[in-house]
């Protein structure tokens, strides 16, 4: 028996010819795996959105097909927003303004810790404290609060303390660890902002919002993509898809860190060899005016001699 496929076309362009006959059919992985620099997207289930039923309508320009009741995401238009927002973030990183990873979902907090460690950026894997972005003067006293329970174990006023005390100073700082412990080096608010799943992350989006930093998020068909500046179309369910898209993310604020490492570099080069110059115009402009000055030091002693001999004849 043959299966019905249901196609959503939402573009102007017709879609291609698609057909599927039995189990020995072609079906929507190798139809759309004809394309090489689809195949990771689609090897990582990328593609693979919510059910029909739970579909957000801002999401029809994304979604490709209908299969099964669950929505195909069009995996061209992601690769394109994947290199869209690579840019954007490369161009972040360059200018050295930090970007805050949110993921506090189960199967994302292990792989957005890795991702934003690796590129020394801060995360949230825990509970999204409540006025992080709009309250930031509040959680930055937090996390000198933590950085001022370490200074008191190292000048040794810790150990001076009961043994209760101790214990209730110890839950704190572990607390604030926990929560804050990523994010002890962002001194200021951040350049940008990347989430996994907006529908869990919703108060961190609306803070963001409020204070028009640029969010870049992963956006299943379930979420709607108005509410982010960068929307990538993606499965944001699926360890293998987040795993992906967040090591693209990576390679492209690498690339950025290392470009301004380099226009560090350059400048440095440039200063130094700009002193170097001044030193050596200095000695030879001290050069210069050494024959000048003994010159003038002979054209005095000609003239006393002058006046001498001058006196001694009247």
């Amino acid at each position: 028996m043959s299966t019905q496929v249901k196609i959503i076309n939402h573009s102007k362009n017709p879609l291609p010819e698609y057909k599927t006959e039995g189990s020995s059919g072609m079906d929507v992985r190798a139809f759309l795996a004809e394309k090489i620099e689809i195949k990771p997207l689609l090897d990582a289930g990328v593609h693979f959105g919510h059910l029909t039923r739970k579909w957000n309508p801002n999401m029809a320009p994304y979604i490709f097909m209908e299969k099964n009741g669950i929505h195909i995401i069009n995996l061209y238009k992601t690769a394109s927003k994947m290199e869209e927002c690579a840019q954007a973030l490369n161009k972040i990183a360059l200018s050295g303004r930090k970007i805050l990873f949110v993921a506090t979902k189960k199967q994302a907090k292990e792989i957005v810790a890795k991702a934003a460690s690796d590129v020394k950026m801060p995360y949230i894997t825990e509970r999204w404290p409540g006025g992080m972005l709009t309250n930031f003067v509040t959680i930055r006293k937090a996390v000198k609060k933590m950085s001022a329970i370490d200074r008191t174990k190292q000048d040794g006023t810790f150990e001076t303390l009961s043994k209760k005390e101790k214990l209730q100073i110890d839950r704190l700082r572990a607390k604030l660890e926990k929560n804050l412990g990523s994010i002890t080096e962002m001194t200021r608010l951040p350049g940008a902002f990347f989430v996994v799943d907006i529908r869990i992350e919703h108060i961190a989006v609306r803070e963001a919002q409020k204070l028009n930093i640029p969010i870049f998020a992963m956006v299943d068909t379930n979420c709607d993509p108005r509410e982010v500046d960068y929307a990538i179309p993606s499965n944001d369910d699926a360890s293998k898809s987040i795993d992906l898209i967040l090591s693209h993310v990576s390679d492209a604020i690498n690339g950025g860190l290392s470009e301004r490492q380099k226009e560090k570099e350059a400048a440095e080069v440039i200063k130094e060899k700009e002193a170097t110059q001044e030193e050596v115009t200095k000695t030879q402009v001290e050069k210069e005016d050494k024959p000048s000055e003994e010159v003038k030091t002979g054209e005095k002693k000609k003239r006393v001699r002058k006046k001498i001999i001058t006196k001694k004849e009247e």
